[in-house]
């Protein structure tokens, strides 16, 4: 193993520890102790955790039901996703079930509304570490990235429909004001998410310049992704110049508009954002 293979282990061994103890304090402080489900595998273990505890008088510990939903998730998705994901994906979702067994309940608030958002922010920012450092909390998380890595879409929609569903049995089973707080708390949790991870949201970037093989070879040092040509002329001083367009995913945005102005200063550049693509797109794969 290298210097630089060393390096990336131990930081997302790092990152994936942190990761797990924010959303287990999630759980443990705010979740569990307000009765409110949080989205994805995490909601529906607690879900029926509590349905099999209150109804059938069996008591299962939620973290049990996350670890083993996670376990067989990865089982089943990780030939078509990253191994070393896969295996931190793991380890951030074991580190969160162990970490909620032990983790005492600190009662922070006492106001649901309270509970619910500023857990959800905890929460989101505690799986925001993980995907930002090439893992993830697991769940419908393997199942949205497989998607994904295929298709370049969000599997938005379906994970929304899935805990709009658990949100409803919860709502029917105990009481709508949990379902209304559980909303709040994945609303908040999804947002913090969706502002700190960009992997698969991604922006067209379009460059008016005269040197477009300085441009282009700036870029192609650093950057794999194709670009289109275009001949064009100035409307005003009628210059012949050359368009230059490609999409990229939004974290990569500012470091291709650095390369371009390397090759051009004097480029007039436009970034915008890209709702789908599709067809021949290149996506960097997770390690």
């Amino acid at each position: 193993m290298n210097k630089n293979n060393t390096k990336q282990i131990l930081t997302m061994t790092l990152a994936v520890t942190v990761s797990a103890a924010f959303q287990a304090f999630a759980l443990t402080s705010f979740s569990v102790p307000a009765g409110i489900y949080p989205s994805g595998i995490s909601g529906l273990s607690r879900l029926v955790s509590d349905i099999l505890k209150d109804f059938l008088n069996f008591d299962l510990p939620f973290f049990y039901l996350y670890l083993l939903i996670n376990v067989i998730l990865a089982a089943i998705v990780y030939k078509h996703i990253g191994k070393l994901f896969t295996i931190f994906s793991v380890l951030q979702t074991t580190l969160v079930s162990v970490f909620s067994s032990f983790f005492p309940s600190f009662v922070i608030l006492e106001d649901p509304l309270l509970i619910a958002i500023f857990g959800g922010l905890i929460s989101g920012f505690g799986i925001s570490i993980a995907l930002t450092h090439g893992a993830s909390s697991g769940g419908t998380d393997f199942l949205s990235i497989y998607y994904s890595n295929k298709y370049h879409r969000s599997m938005w929609d379906y994970v929304f429909g899935f805990n709009a569903v658990l949100i409803f049995i919860a709502g029917l089973l105990y009481r709508w004001e949990i379902a209304a707080y559980s909303i709040i708390f994945q609303y908040t949790s999804n947002l913090i998410v969706s502002k700190r991870h960009k992997r698969y949201t991604h922006q067209a970037i379009i460059i008016v310049t005269k040197k477009p093989q300085e441009v282009i070879d700036s870029i192609f040092k650093n950057v794999r992704h194709g670009i289109t040509k275009i001949k064009a002329q100035g409307a005003y001083k009628g210059d012949d110049e050359v368009l230059l367009y490609t999409v990229v995913n939004a974290f990569q945005t500012a470091e291709v508009v650095k390369y371009a102005l390397e090759g051009d200063p004097k480029a007039f550049i436009e970034t915008r954002n890209t709702l789908n693509v599709y067809g021949n797109y290149y996506q960097k794969p997770l390690d």
